[in-house]
């Protein structure tokens, strides 16, 4: 279907059936790839965002799955705390790009901001929800060994939520990735988004749907290789066994 698709479009440019000044054919797109690959342009810019996305996640779900335990845990914490997340929760990470750019410049701190702050949630509120729904059967279970609060959160608790953290650690990468293809756009002149629009704004389509592409690859191999993660963690979990997470 991709070839067909590709195919199509060469000949739609080649032949001029529709008339795009700035649409290049895939051939281009091809030719023009390879150049960023060989002048190492395109390796630089994506060890930046890598680097913006594995910091960025890790504090991310660090915060998330943290804070997600210990609402999860205490419904003290929840009824003074959760109006306060509602809240916040809602309020799209860019809103805040004014406030970082003031604080930070145009910088890496910045686009960590932006990022941190989107990918908080998921990890935090499928952590939650994933303690709360703990069943009393298991926190009975605990009473009757007398384990004490710690040895039931790591044997009870936490075993089994690890499907909800899992799954909301794996939401967190999806965001992270387009956080941080967001924030190089507007406020960090380094990465995969800022050669997006650099290529833009110097006029190169080939140059720039070469990374446009690039960037659909790795956000499939991203969820690829955190699906498969995903499943051999959970593999013998008995609420997900025999399933796909």
């Amino acid at each position: 279907m991709l070839v067909a698709l590709a195919l199509l479009w060469e000949a739609v440019v080649r032949f001029k059936f529709i008339e795009f000044e700035y649409l290049p054919a895939p051939s281009g797109i091809l030719s023009a790839w390879g150049g960023l690959i060989a002048s190492g342009e395109m390796l630089d810019q994506t060890l930046h965002t890598f680097y913006a996305v594995a910091i960025g996640w890790t504090v991310a779900t660090a915060l998330g799955v943290g804070l997600g335990i210990v609402l999860g845990l205490s419904a003290t914490v929840r009824k003074w705390s959760l109006a306060s997340f509602e809240m916040l929760r809602p309020l799209p990470a860019i809103a805040f790009l004014p406030l970082a750019l003031l604080l930070f410049n145009f910088s890496l701190k910045t686009e960590l901001v932006l990022i941190i702050y989107a990918s908080l949630w998921p990890a935090l509120v499928n952590t939650m929800g994933g303690v709360m729904n703990v069943s009393s059967q298991l926190r009975d279970v605990s009473k009757s060994m007398r384990l004490t609060r710690m040895q039931t959160l790591i044997k009870i608790v936490l075993p089994a939520a690890s499907p909800s953290i899992v799954t909301g650690c794996r939401l967190s990468m999806g965001l992270t990735l387009v956080m941080a293809i967001i924030a190089e756009m507007l406020a960090n002149p380094h990465g995969l988004g800022y050669a997006v629009i650099s290529e833009l704004q110097a006029i190169q389509p080939q140059r720039m749907f070469a990374y446009i592409i690039y960037i659909g690859l790795i956000a499939i191999g991203l969820n690829y290789i955190l699906t498969r993660i995903s499943n051999a963690i959970l593999r013998n979990h008995p609420h997900v066994r025999g399933q796909n997470v």
